[in-house]
């Protein structure tokens, strides 16, 4: 009969054995996320490439609108901050770098006397914040490793609506974006206002010539004050791909590295174990040999030195630190 010792660490590497293959599961799912999150990404960027093509091409020709998304105030009394986190934890520092990045955005803010405004996409954010006595205004969740066109628009509207409504004088984007496999940084960009024409047709890479062939119905005026909102959800979308496939990505490191500390636990519990093991069967030996040497009741005919040897031989720990069965 096992000991307790043994019995107890039976059950630890039991337990161990059975975490592992839920971080085993996780990482083989994020590997295959991530893998349909980078294509995902890499569709879309040519619908975000060429809307911002056409604008600058709009404004290279000439093409000047005086649009709400454009406005700059003359002085910022109250910033809004998007801030996109995962919906669950399980990825590593994923939730929590964007989270600081976020909060160290609001401090500044703060300390500059500015108001602010919070948009959280996922739920793991607006947690944070409202456990820290933040006030957040606006919460989305629910889509964070899967987003679509249709959320990108629903936050874009939101935060459109209040910048142009005057709610918010500036609004920054706080997000992960995905560079590959194994490197993913937060960043922090202005998400509005969006830049002068001006400002786009200088640094843009648009040419006069590539409107010249084009008749736009009403005005060149017209189409560039409808393609603005469309831009910002273009935006808005790419950063949201960008943000899941980090997601997964880090998702996938986290879990691979509990899978791997999970394997050393187990080697080191069973090694643990198969010490405790051959401590029993050697007590048990050196019980029989007492008892029968002081009963003096040692069968002639039984071959003592190869009955202590046998247990002996299955006291032995096996030296790759598996656990006897």
């Amino acid at each position: 009969m096992p000991g307790g010792k043994e019995r107890e660490l039976r059950r630890r590497i039991g337990s161990v054995q059975s975490t592992k293959k839920i971080t085993r599961a996780m990482e083989l799912i994020a590997a295959t996320r991530v893998v349909k999150a980078m294509q995902r990404a890499g569709a879309a960027r040519p619908y975000a490439n060429h809307i911002t093509a056409v604008i600058e091409n709009l404004a290279a020709a000439g093409a000047e609108v005086d649009h709400p998304l454009l406005r700059r105030a003359d002085e910022v009394r109250t910033a809004g901050v998007i801030v996109v986190a995962g919906d669950r934890g399980l990825a590593g520092a994923y939730n929590t770098s964007v989270i600081r990045a976020a909060e160290r955005r609001l401090m500044d803010h703060t300390a500059r006397g500015r108001d602010y405004a919070l948009f959280c996409v996922g739920r793991k954010s607006a947690r944070y914040f409202r456990f820290r006595n933040y006030r957040v205004d606006h919460g989305f969740d629910g889509f964070s490793d899967n987003p679509a066109y249709d959320d990108a628009r629903r936050v874009a509207e939101t935060v459109s609506g209040a910048f142009t409504g005057g709610a918010v004088d500036q609004v920054d984007l706080v997000y992960t974006e995905f560079v590959s496999m194994g490197a993913q940084r937060v960043v922090t960009r202005q998400f509005l206002p969006l830049e002068e024409t001006s400002v786009i047709a200088a640094e843009g890479g648009g040419t006069p010539e590539a409107t010249a062939s084009f008749e736009m119905e009403p005005s060149p005026e017209a189409v560039l004050e409808a393609l603005l909102p469309r831009y910002v959800e273009a935006r808005l979308y790419g950063a949201l791909l960008d943000a899941a496939a980090s997601e997964h990505a880090s998702r996938q490191r986290a879990m691979k590295a509990a899978t791997d500390n999970a394997e050393e636990i187990i080697t080191k519990l069973s090694r643990e174990m198969n010490r405790a093991r051959q401590d029993a069967i050697t007590t048990e030996i050196m019980e029989i040999v007492g008892g029968a040497e002081a009963l003096g009741a040692v069968d002639p005919d039984v071959d003592l030195p190869a009955l202590i040897e046998s247990y002996a031989s299955e006291a032995a720990v096996p030296t790759d630190g598996a656990p006897v069965r």
